[in-house]
């Protein structure tokens, strides 16, 4: 299609180029992934997405010498084999003239289609004289330039395989803590800022590894993410965290973290449902979190609230309404997640049918600084009837400030970490005990009683 060599003829070209390579020559091995090329065949059609492989062939091929050669490898990915060069910086004189190509806007059957890609370099003799081993160390350097964020280029280094051996083993653990039942659901609790009352605990995914302890989400979220694997999970910690719940005070809703991964399955309503139909919970109880995170899955819809990431709705937001609003038809409450943080915009308040935005830590940490755009999201939220929660409240400052804000709820260290269910269901009862002895207390007089239930109305 492209009317360049194949992946075979590349091989045979690159083992002819090393044989010939002498004391003190090196060449380049370019890994060349085009970033976000599924989208264009899902968006425009194939017919499109074959245009702009030739097109980009053409410009890939109009940089470089005369001993250089340009293939195809397959789907998205070209590689280049760049000979007689000096240094580094030739190869990034090439890569630069080679972005400059490819980021040209090409006009493709009517349609003009921009594109970019990720970049991944080895250099023979260094990192490789064997050609299996210099393509191995290609493909990591271009794995790492995806991992950085695409649209950029790395060379290899010995540190990419090690981190790359170690993502291994540790996937093939989560594999086995998934089969063994090595998981853990704890529960954070979010509470009133006006009374302090807890209103709701959001489910946490926690993985206590035999050797290592506790594994940190961050770290192995990502890679069930990458794998499929967090379809799996989700759906565990949902079940999980549903029939949980059930045990609970009936006024204490169950917050539940969806993966936007999760969130592309078109059967992802009918999973909820499932869920809330198996544990008995009711859906107003639930709030799903849709975030890049960990989670979820069961219990009845009224208790669930459904936590969503812009990132969720950016992506593809006329599903992700259709979606929402058969989440709402449910009575599932839904949650905007890390709001602020990423392309933020006011019409998804208009657009999606939000009851709660959480606000980011990252506005919490610097509360003082950041008091007037925390005031401007809890107004434009008030006037819409929306909850507001801060999440990573960690001191007194930063509650009281919020309060006086009128932020609504708060989540974080000031009042508790996150428990696990047994000790988290004691302390749901005890805190509710001595709320209710404050308010009914034999001492209290009348007038004391019902100005406190004023208040906390």
């Amino acid at each position: 299609m492209t009317d360049l060599p194949n992946r075979a003829l590349f091989r045979e070209q690159l083992k002819r180029e090393l044989a010939r390579l002498r004391e003190g020559e090196q060449l380049a091995v370019l890994y060349i992934d085009i970033d976000e090329f599924k989208s264009v065949n899902d968006t425009l059609g194939h017919l499109i997405g074959d245009e702009l492989l030739k097109s980009v062939a053409v410009s890939l091929g109009n940089c470089i010498s005369a001993s250089d050669f340009v293939v195809r490898l397959g789907g998205d990915e070209f590689a280049i084999v760049q000979t007689a060069i000096k240094d580094r910086e030739d190869v990034a004189d090439l890569v630069t003239r080679m972005y400059r190509a490819i980021r040209q806007p090409y006009q493709c059957l009517g349609h003009q289609v921009t594109t970019d890609a990720s970049v991944g370099i080895a250099l023979a003799p260094q990192h490789g004289g064997d050609l299996d081993q210099l393509l191995k160390n290609a493909d990591l350097a271009m794995y790492a330039a995806k991992a950085a964020g695409r649209r950029t280029y790395r060379f290899f280094e010995p540190e990419m395989d090690a981190r790359v051996k170690a993502r291994r083993v540790l996937e093939m653990d989560l594999r086995q803590a998934i089969t063994d039942g090595g998981l853990e659901v704890y529960y954070q609790p979010c509470v009133n800022l006006q009374d302090n009352r807890i209103t709701g605990c959001e489910a946490l995914l926690r993985w206590r590894h035999p050797e290592r302890s506790m594994i940190s989400p961050a770290e192995f979220i990502p890679i069930a993410e990458e794998t499929g694997l967090i379809n799996q999970l989700g759906e565990w910690v949902l079940t999980t965290a549903c029939a949980e719940a059930t045990t609970w005070p009936d006024d204490i809703k169950l917050a539940v973290n969806v993966s936007p991964i999760q969130f592309k399955d078109d059967t992802f309503a009918l999973k909820v449902v499932a869920a809330l139909g198996a544990s008995g919970l009711s859906a107003s109880r639930l709030e799903l979190e849709i975030t890049e995170a960990v989670l979820i899955r069961g219990l009845s819809a009224s208790r669930l609230e459904l936590e969503i990431t812009e990132a969720v709705l950016i992506r593809d937001d006329e599903a992700a309404l259709a979606i929402l609003h058969q989440l709402r038809a449910l009575g599932v409450r839904i949650a905007l997640d890390d709001f602020g943080t990423g392309y933020s915009s006011l019409s998804y308040l208009q657009r999606f049918p939000f009851d709660k935005i959480k606000i980011d830590r990252c506005f919490v940490d610097s509360i003082a600084e950041s008091s007037c755009i925390v005031q401007a999201v809890v107004n434009i939220a008030a006037a819409r009837k929306i909850v507001t929660t801060a999440e990573g409240v960690e001191t007194e400052q930063q509650r009281d400030l919020l309060r006086t804000l009128g932020c609504t709820e708060m989540q974080g260290y000031l009042f508790s970490a996150a428990k696990p269910a047994a000790v988290l269901k004691q302390l749901l009862f005890s805190h509710r005990g001595r709320h209710e002895a404050a308010e009914t207390g034999p001492r209290a007089p009348v007038s004391v009683r019902r100005a406190r239930r004023g208040f906390q109305i």
